[in-house]
């Protein structure tokens, strides 16, 4: 809009959580501070990095950093609370925005009138762990029950109560499920955020499935109409593109491994979870049994 003669734009506020984010750190807030949208605030909140993230942040242009101890949905609530911009976007430390991407937000939600914003996102990585998740996440695109909302309006996100902050597993698909459930409207831009995964192992990924598989039982009570077909271990996605799949037949083997592999863990992970909860349970049982 103009304002005085001049172009006026709405502050959009950039959320960066960050744990031991050395390697990708200033490439992610180097895409942010070379957007060609010009009215932004770049916050990192860390979780008491000890590689030197918060040092490489804070000799970057335009960055604020909050320190925290709590995970990672708390600390993007964190972020919430400071931030200063009408618009949002939640970030991971090992992405990197194309230019347009914030333009391209801000434009779409304006014109549209929209309440948030999903952003398409691009797997890089080396080895071939690395390949087999980026055709992974090529079949995911425009489906609106695997990829989630980024950009956001503040006032949207305030008045679905930020992050559950009991999830450190599809914490992003919870928001996202409860804008639909509040018939917010959403909508998507072409402008991609790449994705780092670095030399990708499947002990990282094992690893991964398995500390998320110990909160995911949260998720999936809160949303089981969308739980049911995020967490199939072959999902529709590979059904509707096999076509594609097809045509790298060695990646496309390695990606159905994978996700057994993975889907493996995050049931050990569940395992554990309900474990821990029962025998503290077991315990008092036997407790009041040996004073019977």
């Amino acid at each position: 809009m103009k304002l005085g003669g001049q172009e006026a734009y709405q502050t959009v506020t950039v959320i960066v959580p960050t744990y031991n984010s050395a390697k990708t750190i200033e490439t992610c807030i180097e895409s942010v501070n070379s957007q060609t949208y010009p009215s932004l605030q770049v916050i990192i909140i860390d979780s008491r990095s000890t590689d030197g993230t918060v040092e490489i942040a804070g000799k970057m242009r335009g960055v604020t950093i909050l320190q925290t101890e709590r995970l990672r949905s708390a600390a993007r609530n964190l972020g919430v609370a400071k931030a200063q911009g009408e618009f949002l976007l939640f970030i991971d430390s090992d992405m990197e925005l194309t230019s347009d991407v914030v333009r391209q937000c801000v434009e779409k939600t304006m014109r549209q009138e929209l309440d948030a914003i999903m952003i398409p996102e691009v797997r890089v990585g080396s080895g071939f762990w690395a390949d087999c998740r980026a055709l992974e996440r090529v079949t995911y695109v425009g489906d609106p029950m695997i990829e989630s909302a980024r950009f956001f309006r503040k006032s949207v996100v305030l008045a679905l109560g930020g992050f559950d902050e009991g999830l450190e597993a599809g914490e992003d698909w919870d928001l996202h499920a409860r804008l639909e459930n509040g018939k917010h409207r959403i909508g998507r831009v072409a402008a991609r955020i790449r994705h780092f995964e670095g030399d990708l192992t499947l002990k990282q990924l094992v690893r991964k499935r398995y500390h998320y598989g110990k909160t995911i039982l949260h998720y999936i009570r809160k949303n089981p109409r969308q739980a049911r077909v995020q967490y199939l271990p072959i999902r529709l996605n590979y059904i509707r593109n096999w076509r594609f799949l097809a045509k790298y037949p060695l990646l496309s083997s390695g990606m159905l491994l994978m996700k057994l592999v993975e889907y493996v863990a995050v049931l050990f992970g569940i395992l554990t979870f309900i474990t821990d909860k029962v025998a503290p349970f077991e315990h008092k049982l036997q407790q009041r049994s040996t004073a019977a």
